[in-house]
C-alpha cells in the first residue's frame, strides 16, 4: 500500500472511530465526577421546572377573576407567592452557577490536563505535530467548545423535563393548539440537518485561520531581533496581514452562518406563537379556552421558544464538539481523542510542597545516590531518515565528567536524548546502580537528573524565574547557580539585575547569556546527575574555562557533556567518540590522541 493511500485509510478509520465514540467521550467527561455532575444536573433541573409551578397558579388566579372559580389566593397572595418564588429561583440560581462554574472548569481542566501529560511524554524530536498556535488554540477554544456541550446537557436535561409536564398539560387543556408548539422545532431540526456540513466546514476552516495568525505572531515575536536586522518589518506585517485576511473571510462565513441560524431560530418561533395566538382567540370565543389557559400557554411558550432556539445550537454545537476533539486527537497525536477525556488526579487546591511531592514521587529517593550509570546496548533509528544510534554501551562513575564528541550527524545529541528518555529506545537498557531504569523520561528529572538542551527555552519572564521554574526561592542557591554557571559578571548590564524580563525565548540576551541561563537553572536543581548537550558552543574559551573549571571545583555531581571544544576535552574523565551512529572510540584524551584517528581529526 502506498503512503498517500495508507494516510487516507488511517483518517478514514479515525474519522469512522470519533463518529462511534462521541456519546462514550461525552459520558466518559460526566462520569469523571459523578457526584458534582448529578448535583449541577439537579440544580439547574429545578431551575427549568421551577416555571411550571408559576405558570398553574396564574391560571388558577385569571380563572377566579373571569369564571368564579374557587381560588385559595387572592391577589396579594399571589404577589406574595411570586415574590417568594422570584428570590426562591435567584438562590437557586446562585448555587447553580457556582456548581456549574466548579464543573465547567473541571470540565476543560480535565482536557488541558491530559493533553498537556500526552505532548510532555511523547517522544521530544517530535512533542507537538501542529504549530504552536494550533495547539494553543486547542487549549482554549476546542476545550471550551467540549466544556460548553458537557455543561449544556444539563441544561438540556431540565428543558426537556420542562417540556414534556407542560406539554402533557397543555394536551390535557387544548390538543390542536398543543401540537402547534412542536412546528417551530421541527423546522429547527431540519434546517440544522442541512446546514451541518456547513457548519462543521467553516468553524474547521476558521479554527485553522486563526491557529496560523496566532503561530505567526509568536514566531515573529521570537524573531524579532532578526527580522530588524534584516530589514524585514515591511514583508513580515505583509506576510501578517495576509493571514488575518484570510481569517477574517473564514470568521466572517462562520459568523454568518451562525447568526442566520439564530435568525431562523427566533423567527420561526415567532411565526409559530403568532399561530397559536391566532388559534387561542378563536377557541376562546367557543369557549373551548379560558383566560386561565390563554395565559398558561403563554407563560408555558416563552420557556419552549427558548427551548427550540436552545436545541438547535445544542446540536450544532454537539458537531462543533466532534471537530474539537479530532484537533485534540491530532495535538496529541492519538488515534482518538479517548486519551483526552482519561480520568486522572485534578487536585483544585494547592498542596504545600506540592511541585517537589510531585517531583520526589516520581524519581528516585536521594538516599540512593548515583554511584553508576550504565547503558547496555541502546539503539535508536529516526522512521523519516533511518538514521541514529545503534549498539551504544558505556557506563559512568560516581562525580566524573564524561566528554560525548564527535562530528556533525555522528549521534550525539541523539544519544542523550535516548538516555534521559526524550527519545524511546528501540533496543537496549539503561541501569542506575545496577537497576533498569524502566521510564526513563519519568526518571531522568530532578533531583535525579537535569538536562540542558543545545538551545535552551526560556519564557518571557525574569531571570530570576527562567531559574528557578518553580522550585522555591532561595536567594542561596540561586548565588551559587550564578556563579557556577558564569553569570555574575553580566548580572551589572542588566536593568533590574534577576527581576529583568527576557522576552520570548530570552530575545533580550546573547546566544550565551542565554545558554548561561539555562545552564543556572540546572545547578539550581542541584541534581546527582547533569547532563549538557553543546551548551558552551555560543561561549568565548575564557567563559567556557571558568565554566568547566567550576563545575569541577564544586564536583557538584556527575556530568555527561557533549562537545568539540578543547576546554570540556581537557577537563574529561572519560572521552566517548562517535561516529556514524556507533562508538568509534572511548577513554582519556591522553589515549585517544594516540590511538584514534577519529579523535584526532576532531582535535584539529
Amino acid at each position: 500500500m502506498d503512503h498517500n493511500a495508507l494516510n487516507s485509510e488511517i483518517k478514514l478509520k479515525k474519522t469512522a472511530g470519533n463518529k462511534i465514540h462521541l456519546l462514550q467521550l461525552f459520558w466518559k467527561m460526566m462520569t469523571y465526577k459523578p457526584g458534582l455532575y448529578a448535583l449541577d444536573c439537579i440544580l439547574w433541573a429545578l431551575i427549568h421546572v421551577e416555571p411550571l409551578i408559576l405558570g398553574l397558579i396564574f391560571k388558577g388566579f385569571f380563572n377566579s377573576l373571569t369564571h368564579n372559580e374557587a381560588f385559595v389566593f387572592n391577589l396579594t397572595s399571589v404577589i406574595v407567592l411570586s415574590a417568594v418564588y422570584s428570590v426562591g429561583r435567584m438562590i437557586n440560581i446562585y448555587w447553580g452557577a457556582n456548581v456549574d462554574n466548579l464543573h465547567r472548569f473541571t470540565m476543560s481542566a480535565l482536557l488541558r490536563r491530559n493533553m498537556f501529560e500526552s505532548i510532555l511524554k511523547k517522544p521530544g524530536a517530535k512533542a507537538i505535530p501542529t504549530s504552536s498556535g494550533e495547539a494553543l488554540n486547542c487549549f482554549r477554544d476546542d476545550a471550551e467548545t467540549i466544556e460548553n456541550s458537557i455543561s449544556w446537557t444539563l441544561d438540556f436535561i431540565g428543558n426537556v423535563t420542562f417540556v414534556i409536564v407542560a406539554v402533557v398539560i397543555m394536551l390535557s387543556i387544548n390538543e390542536r393548539i398543543t401540537l402547534f408548539v412542536f412546528t417551530p422545532l421541527i423546522l429547527v431540526v431540519g434546517v440544522v440537518q442541512l446546514l451541518s456540513s456547513k457548519v462543521k466546514k467553516y468553524r474547521k476552516e476558521s479554527r485553522e485561520a486563526t491557529a496560523m495568525v496566532t503561530g505567526a505572531m509568536g514566531e515573529i515575536f521570537s524573531a524579532v531581533q532578526a527580522i530588524k536586522v534584516a530589514g524585514e518589518e515591511e514583508h513580515v506585517t505583509k506576510y501578517l496581514e495576509s493571514l488575518n485576511n484570510k481569517r477574517h473571510k473564514m470568521m466572517l462565513k462562520d459568523t454568518l452562518l451562525t447568526q442566520t441560524l439564530h435568525s431562523i431560530f427566533y423567527n420561526t418561533v415567532s411565526i409559530g406563537t403568532g399561530f397559536i395566538l391566532l388559534l387561542a382567540a378563536n377557541s376562546m370565543k367557543s369557549g373551548e379556552l379560558t383566560l386561565g389557559d390563554l395565559s398558561l400557554f403563554i407563560y408555558y411558550l416563552n420557556f419552549i421558544s427558548d427551548f427550540t432556539s436552545f436545541f438547535g445550537g445544542f446540536i450544532a454545537n454537539n458537531r462543533q464538539a466532534k471537530i474539537s476533539f479530532e484537533r485534540i486527537a491530532d495535538v496529541m497525536q492519538e488515534e482518538t481523542p479517548e486519551e483526552a477525556v482519561k480520568h486522572n488526579e485534578l487536585p483544585i487546591t494547592k498542596k504545600k510542597n506540592g511541585t517537589q511531592q510531585l517531583m520526589n514521587e516520581k524519581s528516585m529517593d536521594r538516599k540512593d545516590g548515583l554511584r553508576q550509570l550504565e547503558v547496555k546496548d541502546v539503539s535508536y533509528q529516526y522512521a523519516s531518515s533511518g538514521n541514529g544510534i545503534d549498539d551504544i554501551s558505556f557506563s559512568v562513575k560516581e562525580g566524573s565528567f564524561t566528554v560525548i564528541t564527535g562530528r556533525i550527524g555522528s549521534g550525539k545529541s541523539t544519544l542523550l536524548k535516548v538516555l534521559i528518555g526524550l527519545l524511546p529506545a528501540k533496543q537496549g537498557s539503561i541501569l542506575w546502580n545496577g537497576t533498569p531504569v524502566d521510564h526513563p523520561g519519568d526518571f531522568f528529572v530532578a533531583p535525579n537528573c537535569a538536562y540542558t538542551p543545545q538551545i535552551p527555552n526560556l519564557i518571557s519572564d525574569s531571570i530570576k524565574n527562567n531559574i528557578l521554574f518553580g522550585i522555591p526561592d532561595d536567594e542561596k542557591v540561586i548565588q551559587e547557580a550564578i556563579y557556577s554557571a558564569v553569570l555574575e559578571g553580566d548580572m551589572g548590564a542588566f536593568d533590574q539585575g534577576l527581576e529583568t524580563v527576557i522576552g520570548p525565548k530570552g530575545v533580550k540576551l546573547s546566544g550565551g547569556q542565554i545558554q548561561r541561563v539555562a545552564v543556572a537553572r540546572m545547578f539550581a536543581r542541584n541534581a546527582q546527575l547533569m547532563v549538557f548537550d553543546d551548551i558552551s558552543s555560543a561561549l568565548d574559551v575564557e567563559t567556557e574555562h571558568k565554566l568547566w573549571s567550576r563545575l569541577q571545583e564544586k564536583r557538584k555531581g556527575t556530568c555527561i557533556v557533549v562537545s568539540n571544544r578543547r576546554g570540556a576535552l581537557k577537563q574529561a574523565d572519560q572521552i566517548i567518540v562517535m561516529k556514524d551512529g556507533r562508538i568509534y572510540g572511548k577513554g582519556t584524551l591522553e589515549e585517544l590522541l594516540k590511538n584514534c584517528d577519529e579523535m584526532q581529526e576532531i582535535w584539529g
